[in-house]
């Protein structure tokens, strides 16, 4: 317990020098937008929420005055994290689609599919993943939103597709072996692999998501009686 409460004291410590770093690099700098971002994408990681939204709120009334299109997507790119976090996902939204930079947009448009995922509303979450993918089309996380999002909306086959192309290069993703597996399910694929080797890589993810099994083989014993 000693050793435990050492490391979290050493950690505790550690934040607390960067957000102070970070503090002082826009004291020093305060024309430099990447600091007001990683201060407020800092202070959104450590949950205090509040602090992290005025930062952000603060430096946009800076950069917008300053007529920096640049430095505004950036900031509205980091405020939009902070209210996806929170559960405010209109407003991750409309921070999202304001963000012209075409650095960015990538990053954009996963949000955007994620946000609509969180929504539920999962046809608009593949065509933005889509979108994304266009862009970026080996990123595991854009493969994943429209797989899963796939996986949602009972397109089986098409989600085994973009969950492959994942494990290819990133077979340490419990989520992806997990999915992947209840879309071997349904698909009368061999599917125990997958799931062993998600429970391997997150036994928590994998108690968490256990139940998603049970209801895919009740499913499949409803259809098979029918």
């Amino acid at each position: 317990m000693t050793e435990k409460k050492d490391f979290r004291d050493s950690e505790k410590k550690q934040t607390e020098k960067l957000v102070h770093k970070l503090i002082q690099a826009i004291d020093e700098h305060p024309d430099k937008v990447n600091n007001y971002y990683d201060l407020g994408s800092l202070l959104t990681r450590l949950n205090d929420y509040q602090q992290a939204e005025e930062l952000f709120m603060k430096a946009l009334g800076i950069f917008e005055a300053k007529n920096d299109q640049e430095a505004q997507d950036l900031l509205n790119y980091g405020l939009g994290n902070l209210y996806y976090e929170v559960g405010k996902v209109d407003r991750a939204i409309e921070l999202y689609n304001k963000i012209k930079d075409d650095k960015r947009k990538a990053d954009s448009y996963l949000m955007l599919a994620q946000s609509y995922m969180k929504k539920g509303q999962h046809k608009q979450a593949v065509a933005y993943g889509l979108t994304a993918h266009e862009l970026r089309q080996e990123d595991p996380d854009i493969n994943q939103v429209i797989g899963d999002s796939l996986l949602a909306l009972g397109e089986f086959k098409q989600a085994k597709g973009y969950y492959d192309a994942i494990l290819k290069r990133h077979p340490g993703r419990a989520d992806t072996q997990f999915n992947r597996g209840l879309v071997a399910m349904v698909l009368g694929e061999p599917y125990q692999d997958y799931l062993t080797q998600a429970k391997q890589l997150d036994p928590v993810y994998y108690q968490k998501s256990e139940q998603r099994i049970n209801d895919i083989e009740k499913t499949l014993r409803t259809n098979q009686g029918d």
